[in-house]
């Protein structure tokens, strides 16, 4: 009796005793550095790339088995090619052995000589090494030069010092401006050579060398298992670095403050910080097989496969320039009939193919493209938001209308003919339209989607008509949902599988069902949207009575570390439901905490809502989800992982296209044993590093093959409603510009 006491007094409550509140920390958004990646392939995949250097006027050669190439029309999301190198006509028809820089000039190398069309062309010297193919420049254009046996160092035409490497090959040259010593890298030893006494030293050795570079009297060695750093003073040798992506190093290059390894699996940089950023799969290469890395023009990094050469950009851009270009992608390629849509069937990342496609969840995806939308004008005002919205909302306004039955929302329509093309198609019924059919089966993602932005524009949105029209679908759909004893009604008059709020249903699971806690989070939300902009007593009497009479409260308050697996007496549908965590169930949790925090019907719930939001956010805290960080702000928190909300938008990749990706063999990520949450590592990897999902996917996830680019995601969904709302709640600033 005094628990049931306690709860009835909840609800007699008008108002909660008064809490000062605090002020939430707000991301100041700077300027950052945002990567993206243009890539040139090579038209013939049998072709072997070994070189790429970029010299002093942003110029970019690279250099193979077909001799000299340039790369041709490449842009961001749109690859060029590497074409054959005809530039200099008199100088095209010899055999390059080698490309590389000198002086910030390109430098080649043929079987007679080392030259260059830099300083007038006066650079030729002739050497006496006719396989010469590896080359490093020293002081006043003296070359070291070698065909993998032989060292000879040659200037002006003259070979002052021949010497051999003994039972091994010589694979790279670097020199030590500093010092004024060559560094040659053997498959077995680092050897220093001084040009002055002509002398070769053996520096320390190994086993399975594949690459090095110097700065500053360091060396980083990269082997077949690993790679080692080197005092190049005192020749202490450091352990050998395993617990890195890949352990089969390909390629160093020591560029700033980082230090990037190509391998036989992608490209992976070292930062200040002892992490890695992982560049793997097409959203960053042609291929994965690593051939060279070197420094490109505007403080890229050139990354050349065997298939290609990947220039890796880094742009300084605030969220605020982030967004806008956001928000051209989603109005260039991802707007079918004013839903937010993805593309699909493209033809190997290539944007300008494939088609828009129809999905279970248009309404939910668009919905959540809608409520960044809202957001936006909130905070800005701006005509082409208010454009996108009334677009956007006008689409989800017809859901009602193309369908005969009074209140229910249709998951998508389309035009009549295309069946048998659409997804799901036992699913798509004839519209009473002509030239229309319409998708059933609707669901509750649909539903608190939909409740969530039309509540949002009715508060939000100063346009009479848009704030009336929202405010009457709000009434329409609950009205059928009331009516219908709480389900959602399908065309042949039975509930929809997953539209069911109905007490019979929702307690007929164990406590330990997700089900449970979300369909009664689900119901009192909506009901309370509808009541605060309809004023209708029913919905505030039937959200009183679900919460009072039928436990819903306490369903919606219980802990989220109670949700698990179903008893194992329990039906085979509750067993479905529990199998795991789902995370479409945190998607519509969040989506809903809109209306069940923001529209309380009074402070002592509102206090309490806000608990239960708390609760659960802690739980999914270790994937940095940017949405369900900003979801969490709205109820004035000041702990709601700020940074890893910023880390989030910051680290989404431009290019949102289903590349394939990989990282399962990472030998960087410490991964843990199954779990009912599925997470599968202990720390979650950035966005740009794992494969596109929109917020109803496990951000542990780590590895997608189903396709490589096939398809392209809408930014609508997944980046541009946490950003917005991040705005519209002020805890991210305008942008501000750097003095």
């Amino acid at each position: 009796m005094k628990n049931t006491f306690g709860i009835i007094l909840l609800f007699l409550s008008t108002y909660g005793f008064g809490q000062k509140k605090s002020a939430q920390p707000i991301y100041v958004d700077q300027p950052f550095i945002q990567d993206y990646s243009i890539k040139y392939y090579a038209k013939d995949s049998q072709m072997a790339l070994k070189s790429a250097f970029s010299d002093r006027n942003a110029g970019i050669k690279v250099w193979g088995s077909a001799g000299l190439m340039l790369p041709h029309d490449g842009q961001f999301l749109y690859p060029g090619s590497l074409g054959v190198d005809q530039r200099n006509r008199t100088s095209s028809t010899k055999k390059i052995q080698s490309l590389s820089v000198y002086e910030n000039q390109f430098v080649f190398m043929d079987d007679k000589a080392i030259f260059s069309h830099a300083w007038a062309g006066t650079l030729y010297s002739t050497h006496q090494l006719a396989k010469a193919h590896i080359i490093a420049g020293g002081k006043d254009f003296t070359f070291l030069i070698s065909d993998g046996t032989e060292l000879h160092l040659v200037k002006n035409s003259k070979t002052l010092v021949k010497t051999q490497i003994s039972d091994d090959t010589v694979l790279a040259i670097r020199h030590d401006p500093t010092a004024g010593h060559f560094w040659v890298l053997t498959t077995r030893g680092l050897h220093r050579f001084d040009p002055l006494l002509g002398q070769l030293t053996l520096w320390t050795s190994g086993k399975n060398f594949t690459a090095f570079d110097i700065q500053a009297n360091a060396g980083i060695i990269g082997t077949t298992e690993g790679y080692f750093k080197i005092d190049l003073l005192t020749q202490k040798q450091g352990e050998l670095q395993q617990k890195i992506p890949v352990k089969s190093i390909t390629a160093v290059k020591i560029s700033g403050d980082k230090v990037w390894f190509g391998s036989m699996n992608g490209a992976f940089a070292l930062r200040k910080d002892g992490k890695f950023d992982y560049y793997q799969g097409e959203r960053w290469l042609t291929g994965n097989h690593v051939t060279a890395i070197s420094e490109g023009p505007k403080n890229s990094i050139l990354i050349l496969c065997n298939t290609g050469l990947s220039q890796i950009c880094f742009k300084s851009m605030t969220l605020h320039e982030k967004a806008m270009y956001y928000e051209a992608q989603v109005r260039e390629r991802h707007i079918r009939h004013g839903f937010n849509a993805h593309l699909n069937g493209m033809d190997h990342g290539n944007v300008n193919t494939g088609y828009l496609s129809d999905s279970d969840n248009d309404g939910l995806w668009t919905s959540m493209y809608l409520g960044g939308e809202i957001f936006r004008y909130a905070v800005t005002k701006e005509a082409e938001a208010l454009a996108n919205i009334r677009e956007a909302f006008e689409s989800m306004e017809r859901l009602y209308t193309v369908n005969p039955v009074p209140g229910f929302p249709a998951r998508s329509y389309e035009r009549r003919g295309f069946i048998s093309q659409l997804s799901d198609p036992e699913r798509w019924q004839h519209s009473p339209e002509p030239e229309w059919d319409w998708k059933s089966t609707t669901s509750s993602d649909e539903v608190i989607g939909h409740i969530f932005a039309f509540g949002a524009l009715a508060e939000l949105v100063d346009v009479p008509d848009l704030k009336k029209r929202s405010i009457v679908l709000i009434d329409t759909l609950m009205s059928h949902i009331i009516k219908n004893n709480l389900y959602l009604i399908d065309f042949d008059g039975k509930p929809t599988l997953w539209g069911k709020w109905n007490p019979d249903y929702v307690n007929g699971f164990s406590i330990h069902v997700g089900d449970r806690k979300l369909n009664s989070s689900n119901i009192v939300a909506m009901l309370q949207t509808a009541y605060r902009f309809t004023k209708k007593p029913i919905y505030k009497q039937k959200a009183f009575e679900l919460m009072q009479k039928y436990g819903y409260y306490e369903n919606l308050m219980r802990p989220m570390k109670e949700i698990g697996h179903a008893p194992t007496n329990a039906d085979p549908h509750a067993q479905n439901l529990s199998d795991g965590w789902n995370h479409s169930d945190d998607e519509m949790y969040f989506v809903g905490y809109w209306g069940l925090y923001r529209y309380a019907l009074n402070d002592t719930l509102k206090a309490s809502f806000k608990q239960s939001i708390l609760d659960h956010w802690e739980i999914e805290r270790p994937e940095k989800e940017g949405a369900w960080n900003i979801f969490t702000a709205l109820t004035g928190t000041q702990k709601f992982d700020l940074d890893e909300a910023a880390w989030y938008l910051r680290e989404h990749p431009l290019d949102l296209v289903d590349w394939a990706i990989a990282n399962s063999h990472r030998g960087d990520i410490e991964k843990l044993e199954p779990n009912f949450r599925n997470q599968t590592t202990k720390h979650v990897l950035p966005p740009d590093e794992r494969p596109i999902q929109r917020h109803n996917g496990n951000m542990f996830t780590m590895d997608y093959t189903r396709s490589n680019g096939n398809s392209e995601h809408s930014a609508g969904d997944i980046w541009l409603l946490p950003y917005w709302m991040g705005r519209y709640l002020n805890v991210i600033s305008a942008p501000k510009q750097k003095k």
